[in-house]
């Protein structure tokens, strides 16, 4: 006997494991895309505040910003932001000052990502995220 919400269901769990494997296998393109659109970010305010200000480094999972005040001549090491590609989201977790961020990636039509903040249960562009990342590590001083 076959049961019709059975093979709705099975259709259903067969695609869900489809999308996630997609998404799996987009994981660390998307870190990069991430990185490119920080390091732009990285370089403009080296370009605004000096060539030591800020670095970005990191390998194939993790991407490590830090950021430098001049201080007495000379730049000593300020806040650090690390990203980390995380499969079990799938996306990405952001180390800011121990304030994490869970930004969870997924695919749209024609290869497209999404990034979504898990806490807050929003969608975000990339200069949104970009800014979240970065923003208070920039400019601790300036209020949100």
């Amino acid at each position: 006997m076959s049961f019709q919400w059975l093979q709705m269901r099975i259709a259903e769990e067969n695609d869900r494991r489809r999308r996630q494997s997609a998404t799996l296998e987009r994981l660390p393109s998307a870190l990069e895309e991430v990185r490119e659109q920080l390091r732009i970010c990285v370089e403009t305010y080296r370009q605004a505040f000096g060539a030591e200000a800020a670095e970005i480094a990191g390998d194939a999972h993790k991407i490590r910003v830090t950021v430098r005040e001049q201080r007495d001549g000379s730049w000593p090491p300020g806040q650090t932001i690390e990203i980390t590609a995380v499969p079990s989201i799938p996306g990405f977790q952001v180390d800011r000052a121990g304030e994490p961020l869970f930004i969870e990636i997924g695919l749209l039509p024609g290869d497209k990502l999404f990034y979504r903040d898990r806490a807050k249960d929003q969608y975000v562009t990339m200069e949104e995220l970009t800014r979240r990342i970065l923003d208070r590590a920039f400019f601790p001083k300036l209020g949100e």
